[in-house]
C-alpha cells in the first residue's frame, strides 16, 4: 500500500504519511482579510471534524491575516498562493503551516526558488498543486490532450524543481473534474514516487452531483491505499465537504467513531413520514460522541430484522413505532414520540454495559 511507506511530513500539529491516519481537509469560503468571519467557519469546520484548514491567501493583507487567525483556532492552516510568489513568501512568514502552490502560474523559476527557501527556512512543506485545467500548453500538445500522463509528468516537473532546491518537504495533489482521469492519474503517480497525496476530485459539483463523483473518484484511489489527505470539493457549505469526507472514510474502514445512520427506502408499506425522521436522527446524532450503527426503517414488516444489524433502531408501523435495541423490541411508542425515545437511548448509552 503506497500510504504505508509514504515520506512522513508534519503539518503543525499534525502529521501525514507514512501509514499515518488519512486527514480530512476543507476550506474557507470567507474573504481570509475578514479575520473574525475567518475563524468563525474555522470553528465550525473543526466542529464538524475537519483536520487541516486552508484559506486563500489572493492579497498581503490575507497574509498578514494568518498569523491572527492561526492564534484563535486549533488545526493546521494551509496557505493557498496563486500567482503572486510574494504572497507566499508572506504567508510563511506570518506563520503558515504549510504553502499551497502551483509552480507553473506563480512566473519564473527563480521565485519557485525563493519559495523554496521561505519554507525550508521555517521548515514548513509545500504542497504541489496540479490541475488538469492548468496543463501547461506543452504538455497537452505532447500527449494530445489533457491526460492522466500529462498531469502526471507535470507533476513530477514541479516536485523535481523543488528538490534540485535542497528540499524534499513536499505534499502533492493531481486533481481533475474526470473522475477517471483522475483515478489514473494517482494509480501512476503513487507508483513513481513516495510524497504524500492530497486526493480530490476537483470542481466535482453541486452537494448531490459533487458527492457523487467524490465518492466513486476517493472511493478508487482509497481503496488501492492511495493518498494521504482528503477533500471532498463541493459548491456549498465547507460543512458538507466535512460530513461527506468522514462518511467515504467510515465506508471504507479508513477511519473509526462516529453513528452511522442506516434507514430503509420508502414504499407503499411506509406509514410515518421516514424521510423527515431520517433526517432528523442524522442530525441529533452528528455530535454524540458514540461509535454505533443507527437504524431507522420505515415498516415492521421488514424493520425489525433489518435493525438487528444495528446496535439499535426504530421500525416504524400505522402512525406509531418500535424501538429495538440489539435486536430485541423493547418499546411500542406513537410516531411523535419516537425520536425522543431514540434520543433518551442513546444520551444514556452506556458502551461497557450495551456491549
Amino acid at each position: 500500500m503506497h500510504r504505508q511507506s509514504t515520506k512522513v511530513i508534519t503539518i503543525g500539529n499534525k502529521k501525514i504519511g507514512g501509514g499515518n491516519p488519512v486527514l480530512i481537509q476543507s476550506m474557507t469560503n470567507t474573504r481570509t482579510e475578514d479575520i473574525a468571519a475567518t475563524v468563525a467557519q474555522i470553528h465550525e469546520l473543526e466542529a464538524a471534524g475537519c483536520d487541516i484548514i486552508r484559506c486563500t491567501v489572493p492579497t498581503q493583507e490575507a497574509a498578514e491575516a494568518v498569523a491572527a487567525i492561526k492564534k484563535q483556532i486549533h488545526i493546521p492552516l494551509v496557505a493557498d498562493i496563486h500567482f503572486d510568489y510574494r504572497l507566499a513568501i508572506a504567508a510563511i512568514e506570518h506563520g503558515a503551516d504549510k504553502i499551497r502552490i502551483n509552480p507553473g502560474n506563480i512566473g519564473s523559476p527563480d521565485n519557485l526558488l525563493a519559495v523554496t527557501a521561505a519554507a525550508k527556512e521555517r521548515r514548513i512543506p509545500i504542497r504541489v498543486g496540479v490541475n488538469s485545467g492548468s496543463l501547461e500548453k506543452a504538455l497537452i500538445e505532447k500527449y494530445r490532450g489533457v491526460t492522466a500522463a500529462g498531469i502526471v509528468e507535470s507533476a513530477l516537473d514541479k516536485v523535481r524543481r523543488i528538490e534540485a532546491a535542497d528540499y524534499d518537504n513536499i505534499v502533492v495533489s493531481i486533481k481533475s473534474s474526470d473522475v477517471m482521469m483522475c483515478v489514473e492519474a494517482h494509480e501512476q503517480f503513487a507508483a513513481l514516487t513516495a510524497y504524500p497525496l492530497h486526493v480530490g476530485i476537483t470542481e466535482a459539483g453541486t452537494v448531490i452531483s459533487g458527492n457523487i463523483k467524490s465518492a466513486i473518484g476517493l472511493g478508487l484511489i482509497l481503496h488501492q491505499g492511495i493518498g494521504d489527505t482528503v477533500r471532498v470539493s463541493l459548491t456549498g457549505d465547507p460543512a458538507e465537504e466535512v460530513k461527506s469526507a468522514k462518511l467515504i472514510l467510515r465506508t471504507l474502514g479508513l477511519r473509526k467513531g462516529g453513528i452511522e445512520v442506516i434507514s430503509c427506502p420508502t414504499c407503499g408499506r411506509t406509514q410515518i413520514d421516514l424521510i423527515g425522521l431520517a433526517n432528523q436522527v442524522e442530525n441529533m446524532v452528528a455530535d454524540l460522541p458514540l461509535e454505533l450503527k443507527v437504524a431507522v426503517m420505515g415498516c415492521v414488516v421488514n424493520g425489525p430484522g433489518e435493525a438487528k444489524e444495528a446496535d439499535i433502531g426504530i421500525a416504524g408501523g400505522i402512525g406509531e413505532g418500535l424501538l429495538i435495541k440489539k435486536g430485541q423490541v423493547i418499546k411500542k411508542l406513537p410516531e411523535a414520540e419516537l425520536l425522543g425515545a431514540l434520543r433518551e437511548e442513546l444520551l444514556h448509552w452506556d458502551p461497557v454495559r450495551e456491549g
